[in-house]
């Protein structure tokens, strides 16, 4: 090959080369894929809890407990609790569904300890005994109790949310039985 035709041959490559890669898509890179798929099925998450918004209430014994739930916006649903017996407050807790990293993680704040993170572990379906409810389940193994937190969706309004884990090294597991009732007139309510 000719000295001259050398360089020529070169300049057309690089910029054949150029063209190439203004012409080409840059592929994603994978970091920016994944965090976009994580907060796609943040999203879901989210959205599969959407049902809790409003109040509930339940009693056991002597003992009323309430939970109101904010609309989903912002990615985040805000909640708050209380439990009353004999007419004086027994405890409260401030409440969040929210993204963070490694997923939706349920926060409570229960009256005016730190906050305890629990992170949701998926939704199952209980068809047993004719049922079709739904439980949403937030996990913390690093927790003495709770280290579990569930929100079983059930038929007619009903709601059962549930604290498992252990006490003194013993099992322990509490179930709230709630309706959902209309936040100003305390009705039941079916839906």
């Amino acid at each position: 090959m000719s000295a001259m035709k050398l360089p020529l041959l070169l300049a057309t490559a690089v910029a054949m080369a150029s063209v190439a890669a203004q012409t080409a898509p840059a592929p994603a890179p994978a970091t920016a894929t994944a965090a976009a798929d994580q907060k796609s099925r943040d999203a879901a998450a989210l959205a599969s809890l959407a049902w809790l918004e409003g109040c509930w209430r339940g009693s056991a014994g002597p003992r009323e407990f309430r939970e109101h739930w904010m609309p989903l916006q912002g990615a985040m649903m805000i909640g708050m609790g209380q439990t009353v017996e004999n007419g004086a407050t027994q405890g409260y807790e401030f409440l969040r569904l929210e993204p963070r990293a490694g997923g939706v993680f349920y926060v409570a704040s229960p009256s005016g300890k730190p906050e305890t993170a629990f992170r949701f572990d998926g939704m199952t379906v209980d068809t047993a005994l004719e049922r079709n409810d739904t439980i949403f389940t937030f996990v913390n193994p690093g927790q003495e109790f709770p280290q579990l937190i569930s929100y079983r969706r059930a038929k007619d309004g009903w709601l059962y949310a549930t604290v498992e884990g252990k006490v003194n090294g013993a099992e322990r597991k509490v179930t709230y039985p709630m309706r959902r009732v209309g936040c100003e007139s305390g009705e039941f309510l079916l839906r």
